[in-house]
């Protein structure tokens, strides 16, 4: 049995500019960066419950000591790259909301956005496998899923004000449709991914739009 990650590690205030970090900060933060860059291709590669620390930290040009003074663990690490993928999308959603310039373009956005993250179809099916070797760890499940949503909770506080009015709805019912969301674009992922002749992308990008318009129309309802 694996051991448990600390989520306390994962909810550090964000990384000082690396123009103020002096030569061994840096130095310490680009091996960290690149273990979680080789964890990706790895993960990738091998799927998260086969994927070895001793090939991911060789894949980063480090020992496996190099790997402990960073990680506590495999689940550590994965949780450390859910946050920088989540805290990507972020940045990512935050940047393109303040270029629009009204409410319209900000829901047009957003759609658009929701429908594009079928192209990074791989972190998807990774987070399948990461829940699904959860699932078979019940006494990691509820601290894992803890750790999970603590990243989302944390790093989605800057984007909650910028949503045009429509999604100001309550946090509970807001958080009930991202959820309807995010399971249906996994689920047509991973359909698609496993047989494209039953469902196309061309059909899964049509399903995404229909069902975030549908959410729409409810938070306006």
């Amino acid at each position: 049995m694996a051991a448990r990650t600390s989520p306390s590690t994962l909810r550090q205030a964000p990384k000082p500019a690396a123009a103020t970090l002096n030569k061994h900060q840096q130095k310490t933060q680009a091996m960290k960066l690149r273990l979680l860059k080789a964890a990706r291709r790895i993960f990738t590669r091998d799927g998260f419950e086969a994927a070895r620390i001793d090939d991911i930290a060789a894949a980063a040009g480090h020992t496996r000591g190099a790997f402990y003074a960073h990680f506590k663990t495999k689940e550590d690490l994965f949780l450390a790259l859910i946050e920088q993928e989540t805290a990507a999308h972020m940045d990512d959603i935050r940047a393109k909301m303040h270029a629009c310039t009204t409410e319209q373009e900000q829901v047009d956005m957003l759609r658009k956005y929701y429908s594009a993250r079928l192209a990074d179809r791989a972190f998807s099916i990774l987070l399948i496998e990461f829940k699904l070797y959860a699932l078979r760890h019940p006494r990691l499940r509820a601290h894992l899923a803890d750790a999970h949503r603590q990243i989302r909770d944390v790093l989605k506080l800057g984007v909650e004000g910028l949503l045009p009015a429509q999604f100001q709805v309550r946090s509970e019912s807001r958080e009930l449709k991202r959820v309807a969301l995010e399971s249906l674009l996994t689920g047509l992922i991973l359909e698609n991914t496993y047989d494209p002749k039953r469902i196309s992308e061309r059909q899964v990008e049509s399903v995404l739009g229909q069902m975030f318009d549908m959410v729409q129309d409810l938070s306006a309802s």
